[in-house]
């Protein structure tokens, strides 16, 4: 006997649906769906390097009077000079490299000493509002680091600070805290990039070094390291190419900071080993003269200076991927 309770089929209706074929349309709906998905990500992952393309091709083309004109002496050059029409990007150039590369010396030891602090021996009760506190350095505006710096840091370092370094510490015969304390100079940029930089390294530190896992901690303090012995050579190892990643982010934070930078750096075009000179960045000299640019040929110079910096900034973070790449492999093999 036959078990099947099917009902019997009447003459001019369709077959009921079956499992599998209500399967095959799930399929077939669920293939859909991923199709579409996939090529809205990849259309939205093209427009990333498209709006680059577009961006460097617009700022070519701005910049090409400026580049046919003064071709590579633009960039080696170091006269600023409007009325004349002779522009060179030099001092900026500088500026932009010195102020950076003083704001990650002063930040980065600041920023993974607090992230080993946070991670490996602050109290649970202590972690979160230092953690906040230093992440809430990045809310703060430019415009006000960059009042802060005129009203409490320049007057800091012109007084204590420099006398200190000179007096004490005997830095006056080097050509790094030679001449005058006017006050705005290269040294008050890097500090205050330093501070702007500082939460975003140690953020990403600090989650990197959390990210370590804890068998590693365990593994050498079991065969007799020290604490310290344990982080230095257990936990900084695995978390290297993360930190890496953060000071480059760092970098990147200085390198393109314009407000703060130009209150405080003096805005001056002129290349000086004395960190206490006043200077000028890139951003900065944007800043100031792109609303004063009458002649095309300014606008122009300043267009080429965009661009200038706009290379560095790619180039800058390509050689961060491949160091972290180069870590990376290291760690692997």
């Amino acid at each position: 006997m036959s078990t099947d309770a099917s009902p019997p089929l009447v003459p001019g209706q369709a077959a009921p649906p079956t499992e599998s074929g209500d399967l095959s349309r799930s399929i077939a709906s669920s293939g859909a769906g991923d199709r579409v998905y996939t090529g809205l990500t990849t259309f939205f992952a093209l427009c990333i390097p498209l709006l680059l393309a577009f961006l460097a091709l617009e700022i070519g083309r701005a910049a090409w009077p400026a580049f046919s004109r003064f071709g590579l002496g633009f960039i080696t050059s170091s006269e600023w000079n409007v009325p004349a029409g002779r522009f060179g990007a030099a001092p900026a150039i500088f500026g932009t490299i010195v102020s950076s590369v003083i704001a990650l010396v002063l930040a980065t030891p600041l920023a993974i000493g607090v992230a080993i602090f946070l991670s490996e021996f602050a109290p649970p009760w202590l972690q979160q509002p230092v953690a906040f506190l230093v992440d809430l350095l990045a809310a703060i505006p430019s415009v006000v680091y960059g009042l802060w710096g005129i009203f409490v840091l320049i007057p800091l370092l012109r007084d204590p600070v420099i006398p200190f370094l000179r007096d004490t510490l005997h830095l006056g015969a080097t050509p790094f805290f030679a001449g005058p304390a006017y006050g705005p100079s290269m040294l008050a940029a890097g500090v205050i990039l330093a501070i702007m930089s500082l939460p975003y390294i140690s953020a990403v530190s600090r989650e990197v070094l959390r990210a370590v896992p804890r068998s590693q901690r365990e593994a050498a303090l079991a065969l007799g390291a020290t604490r310290w012995e344990m982080i230095w050579d257990a936990v900084l190892p695995n978390a290297r190419s993360g930190i890496i990643g953060g000071v480059i982010l760092g970098l990147g934070r200085a390198l393109g900071e314009t407000m703060a930078v130009t209150m405080v750096i003096g805005n001056r075009a002129e290349i000086s080993a004395s960190l206490l000179a006043p200077g000028y960045t890139m951003a900065s000299l944007i800043a100031n003269e792109f609303s004063e640019a009458t002649s095309d040929l300014h606008l122009s110079a300043l267009m080429a200076v965009g661009g200038v910096l706009f290379v560095i900034t790619i180039v800058v973070n390509g050689i961060a991927r491949w160091l972290v790449w180069t870590v990376e492999r290291g760690a692997a093999g």
